[in-house]
């Protein structure tokens, strides 16, 4: 063989190894691949493949991370926010506690120097006090569960440091930190002013989100910047001593046995507790009991929700409640149990339940019951959750459903959210 042809030979041969073995550079922007949060409502498996799809340059889900992150990018410069700045401390005394208004109820009085709450108070339902979002935490926690899940989702799909240092701290505030973290307890939640310190209905203030606190632990959990060991022991202690506080004060017994909303809402707040927190036998349980406890006698045989068709805004309860009912289901898949299998003895079930929506919420049809402010777009989460969940029904409706304000996140953050803002 000639000098050249030898010379060629090693050239091809050098080629071939250059394209084989990966360079420095490409060695050092290789990123690892996403870690699967233990997530209590969304299918942790589900999320990474999604952030798997995204890195790959899936365009259908670029439009969606525009979104998330625009929510994201307003929670930067506020808060964080914390229980001990209200104007006043809850009945007892303890700045630490929580204190919460009930929205429906109003002063029959003028207020004076005698009665400066213009007492007694009197319910008009559906109607909210605009007295609950001042004086108390209440818009303060619903921006805290709020911001922290946009900002931990944000961080989990872009990998961008200052999302997950914006949940660490407003995280950090509201429950760890000696100066400013809130006590485990509901004890004040829903004061009527001159009637109450407390109520238990009160617990409803954070079992229809503080879910999704647990989702945004879980996804911090995988490494985000900033979240410690420490921070994450701490928290488990703060959800371990609130789980405790749920299940055995008067106030979290008497919402165990709630048979509305109030209900099922309880019911998902204990089992996604229970999960987050390694009790899965408990959650196992909830959620087996809530098939004879909670949809068979609370959705009829037509799919309708009686109790919730007798509000005022009996649209609004009948989405609420099964977003309560379709995020039990999302943590029963977690632990072994297929709540949309369940079929009560009249047929009672959470597909018919949804079903039962999809006239008003594909606009079709006008919803027939009483509603004062009727948002077509609060059904969307739960028709989007009956369709993963194999209803055909629901599957041909989503192509016409109404977004939401701020956008359809479906795809980033499958587990439906109360998407239309009412208390209680």
């Amino acid at each position: 063989m000639s000098v050249r042809s030898r010379l060629g030979v090693l050239l091809v041969a050098l080629a071939a190894f250059a394209g084989a073995v990966p360079t420095a550079s490409a060695r050092v922007t290789a990123h690892p691949p996403p870690r699967v949060p233990h997530t209590a409502v969304l299918d942790g498996a589900r999320v990474q493949q999604t952030k798997l799809r995204l890195d790959r340059g899936d365009p259908r889900l670029r439009r969606a991370v525009g979104l998330l992150t625009a929510r994201a990018d307003r929670w930067l410069d506020q808060g964080p926010w914390t229980v001990v700045d209200k104007p006043r401390p809850a009945p007892g005394g303890d700045v630490h506690d929580y204190l919460s208004q009930a929205p429906y109820w109003w002063p029959s009085k003028p207020p004076t120097a005698d009665n400066p709450w213009g007492c007694p108070y009197v319910q008009r339902d559906g109607e909210r006090n605009p007295e609950v979002d001042s004086g108390t935490d209440r818009q303060d926690v619903e921006k805290t569960f709020d911001s922290a899940y946009d900002l931990s989702l944000a961080w989990y799909y872009t990998g961008k440091r200052r999302y997950a240092e914006k949940a660490g701290q407003i995280l950090r505030t509201w429950f760890l930190d000696p100066a400013t973290r809130m006590n485990p307890n509901l004890d004040h939640a829903q004061f009527i002013p001159c009637k109450y310190d407390g109520r238990a209905i009160g617990v409803i203030d954070f079992s229809q989100s503080f879910t999704s606190v647990l989702d945004a632990l879980a996804l911090l959990d995988t490494g985000a910047p900033g979240w410690t060991r420490t921070d994450r022991g701490r928290m488990k202690q703060w959800n371990t001593d609130f789980l405790g506080w749920l299940r055995n004060s008067d106030f979290g017994k008497a919402e165990a046995a709630a048979t509305n909303n109030h209900g099922t809402f309880y019911d998902m707040q204990l089992a996604g507790l229970a999960y987050a927190t390694g009790d899965e036998e408990l959650a196992r349980r909830t959620i087996l009991t809530a098939r004879t406890g909670r949809i068979a006698p609370q959705i009829a045989a037509d799919g309708s929700q009686p109790q919730e068709l007798t509000r005022t805004r009996s649209w609004h309860y009948s989405t609420f409640d099964l977003v309560a009912y379709t995020r039990l289901a999302a943590i029963g898949r977690h632990v072994g149990v297929n709540l949309w299998a369940y079929r009560g003895p009249d047929g009672q079930s959470l597909f018919k339940a949804v079903d039962y929506l999809l006239p008003a919420a594909t606009a079709s049809v006008a919803w027939p019951h009483q509603e004062l402010e009727f948002h077509r777009y609060a059904a969307t989460d739960v028709v989007h959750a009956a369709a993963d969940a194999g209803d055909a029904r629901a599957r041909r409706a989503v192509p016409l459903l109404e977004a939401p304000p701020g956008g359809d996140l479906w795809a980033l953050r499958p587990a439906a959210e109360q998407l239309d803002s009412i208390a209680g």
